[in-house]
């Protein structure tokens, strides 16, 4: 069933925003902003890992003089006989040589690569679930905030109600003491009793400004009434999604540790150049042109590198701790999501309750008043009838914004979508 908390419904004229406008001021704030550019760098990293599987082309030019002629390109036995036997024949040797070319590598096999692109894309899922718990995390303040709002609205509301009646009641005083059938001091009392309402408004007015700045932080929005608010559900168990952020990092951190092991396995790299030189024969000073390339495969085995078991010892104590995090949270977050569920249903049993004692107590209010005005009851028996009003709908309505809070903790534990639960 569908309820509406009352003390948030504010009049029509008095709401320039609904809830959802607030949810969508709010993703034009910086937090907004930098979990999005946190998300857009989490798949650059893993596009830049998969990147590491293609070709790496690369094109040069260059210009050396050699203190003796050197070759330009390796000749072979049977070619270089018969430029030895004729001089006329320009010897691809020079002591100033030009070279212009290209090469070619790329990993034919690397099992680590394919391991960081794994690792990668578990840092994109986990940024991508940072973004929408921060989200979650936003919308929940969001709506405590507005409650607290509509907390302090309502008790506002109540401490002027007494304020009104105890201004009648101190003008009848006032009567009274002018004919003399009244102690002054009667009139003292109740001046010290507005006194006091004077100064529970004032610290109203100052949390109401604290609340409102927690709104506008953000948001954006300055709210000058709380936000009518309609419940729609309940929150839905399930695993704990605002764990779903380490959840990643501990998948990361145990790909990474493998990463530093097969850093260690035989790697099998394919290269590839083509190089065109240009020299003046040093036999007959005639320019030579010559083209030389070469392709082929290297295997790379690892036979000793400290360096590298001291990165894997490293990777799997993070791995490792990263784990113990995770159930150091878990343990933490599943006191927190018991105690949390076990208060939603006394918080609204404790609603039921108050509402009642509200109802009492202004009628008792309203019995003592007329008993006071009537001589049977002294100003401070009636005084305090009028606080226990006040002191019961601050309960109630502090039991309302309460139930509110504890039901955003629980959704955001969860990773329930906020705006199905409240609108």
């Amino acid at each position: 069933m569908k309820k509406i908390i009352p003390f948030i419904m504010a009049p029509l004229l008095l709401q320039a925003y609904t809830l959802s406008e607030l949810f969508d001021a709010r993703q034009q704030r910086a937090q907004a902003k930098s979990d999005a550019l946190a998300l857009q760098k989490a798949q650059r990293a893993k596009t830049e890992a998969e990147s590491r599987l293609y070709p790496e082309i690369d094109l040069f030019g260059s210009y050396d003089h050699y203190s003796i002629p050197t070759g330009m390109v390796p000749v072979p036995p049977n070619t270089m006989f018969p430029m030895i036997q004729d001089p006329s024949i320009p010897q691809p040797f020079s002591e100033n040589i030009y070279r212009l070319g290209a090469s070619i590598s790329m990993p034919v096999f690397v099992k680590s690569i394919f391991t960081h692109a794994e690792r990668a894309e578990a840092l994109q899922r986990g940024a991508a679930s940072k973004k929408r718990i921060n989200r979650l995390k936003d919308e929940a303040l969001i709506v405590g905030s507005n409650a607290t709002l509509g907390y302090l609205d309502a008790l506002d509301k109540a401490l002027d109600a007494k304020s009104r009646a105890l201004e009648a009641t101190r003008r009848a005083v006032a009567v009274k003491v002018e004919n003399g059938r009244t102690p002054a001091s009667e009139l003292y009392r109740i001046d010290d009793a507005l006194n006091q309402v004077a100064i529970a408004t004032n610290g109203v007015a100052r949390q109401r400004q604290t609340a409102a700045a927690g709104i506008a932080r953000l948001t954006g929005i300055a709210l000058e009434a709380p936000v009518a608010m309609e419940q729609q559900s309940r929150h839905r168990r399930g695993d704990f999604a605002l764990l779903e952020p380490q959840r990643a990092v501990v998948e990361a951190d145990r790909l990474k540790a493998r990463a530093e092991k097969e850093k260690l396995y035989p790697a099998l790299l394919a290269r590839g150049s083509y190089v065109r030189s240009y020299g003046a024969s040093y036999n007959n000073d005639t320019g030579v042109y010559e083209g030389y390339g070469t392709v082929g495969v290297v295997v790379n085995i690892p036979v000793l590198k400290m360096e590298q078991y001291e990165a894997i010892g490293l990777a799997e104590l993070e791995a490792r701790s990263a784990v113990v995090e995770l159930e150091k949270q878990r343990d933490a977050m599943d006191a927190d999501a018991r105690a949390l569920e076990g208060a939603l249903p006394l918080l609204e049993d404790s609603i039921v309750l108050y509402g009642k004692s509200v109802a009492d107590k202004k009628r008792l209010r309203d019995i003592a008043e007329t008993g006071y005005r009537n001589g049977r009851l002294s100003v401070e028996e009636y005084l305090r009838y009028e606080d226990a009003v006040v002191e019961s709908e601050a309960n109630l309505y502090r039991a309302e914004a309460e139930k509110w809070q504890t039901l955003m903790q629980l959704a955001v534990i969860y990773g329930n979508n906020i705006e199905e639960i409240v609108k």
